[in-house]
């Protein structure tokens, strides 16, 4: 069982050799890296490469650990009971499975995404180190205990938001996706866009290197936004002559799939009005 990336997902050696370590350590894989770099797809890819179904977790800022393992629904209860429901002396009628439990109790081996965990309160990745390590829980309403048939690979991610506890750390194998070199940013637009003219993708990559190494640039366009703006290049039929920068803004042609922030349009402004003066 080793992943290797997919016809879809070009995965460098490092991120490659990190999912097949957390398999191998029967851990979850934590994978941090600036928003766009491919780490929600990279669950799904691994879902697909395995052969596993995915089971996904998106987090929020009100997610609470528990309800990653079941709700209990007291107010449907209370209600059922007041209308003479007979399902009301049956409390597992109102426990919703979580994910995690949905996870454990799948009759074969699945992904687990849970996604950006930062999102959430700082005790979130504490309530639930023991459930990630024992791969278990109890269920207090119905007096059971949750195991898993056969433990899932989790993926959890993370943009960096905050910091995450230490013990929850000690618990995972880590990796960190770095931005993509050239070579690699190539093999991953062929994937997306397959047959594109060399000439036109070396110019709009220099472009798009150009503006991502800007200094003082607020946020660095990412390599999801690299390949909108090359969408639109195509959609638009633009030739690499047309993407020369407008010499009184700095600012690329549909600059707004790459700058997604006034502040870093006024950046590039200032630095073609500064470049103006200086050639007076």
């Amino acid at each position: 069982m080793q992943f290797t990336g997919t016809d879809s997902y070009v995965a460098p050696p490092d991120l490659a050799m990190a999912v097949n370590a957390a398999i191998t350590l029967e851990r979850p894989l934590l994978v941090k890296g600036e928003p766009g770099t491919g780490k929600t797809e990279l669950a799904r890819q691994v879902a697909a490469s395995l052969s596993m179904p995915l089971i996904e977790w998106h987090v929020k800022s009100t997610t609470k650990a528990a309800q990653g393992l079941y709700e209990y629904d007291a107010v449907s209860r209370l209600r059922d009971s007041q209308l003479g429901d007979p399902r009301v002396h049956e409390v597992g009628n109102y426990i919703r499975r979580g994910k995690l439990w949905q996870a454990f109790e799948a009759p074969e081996r699945v992904v687990l995404l849970i996604d950006e965990v930062d999102k959430a309160d700082i005790e979130f990745p504490n309530d639930l180190l023991q459930e990630l390590d024992r791969m278990e829980f109890h269920v207090y309403e119905t007096g059971e205990t949750i195991r898993a048939r056969q433990r899932p690979v989790v993926i959890i991610t993370s943009n960096n938001e905050k910091e995450l506890p230490d013990a929850f750390l000690r618990r995972c194998f880590f990796h960190f996706i770095r931005f993509p070199e050239p070579e690699t940013l190539k093999r991953i637009v062929d994937v997306h866009h397959p047959g594109l003219k060399p000439r036109l993708l070396d110019t709009a990559l220099t472009q798009f290197m150009d503006i991502r190494e800007a200094p003082g640039l607020k946020k660095k366009p990412s390599t999801s936004e690299f390949l909108d703006w090359l969408k639109l290049i195509l959609a638009e039929d633009l030739a690499p002559e047309d993407l020369t920068r407008d010499p009184a803004t700095m600012l690329p042609r549909m600059h707004g799939a790459l700058l997604k922030n006034e502040q870093d349009v006024a950046l590039f402004e200032r630095l073609a009005f500064m470049a103006r003066r200086q050639s007076r």
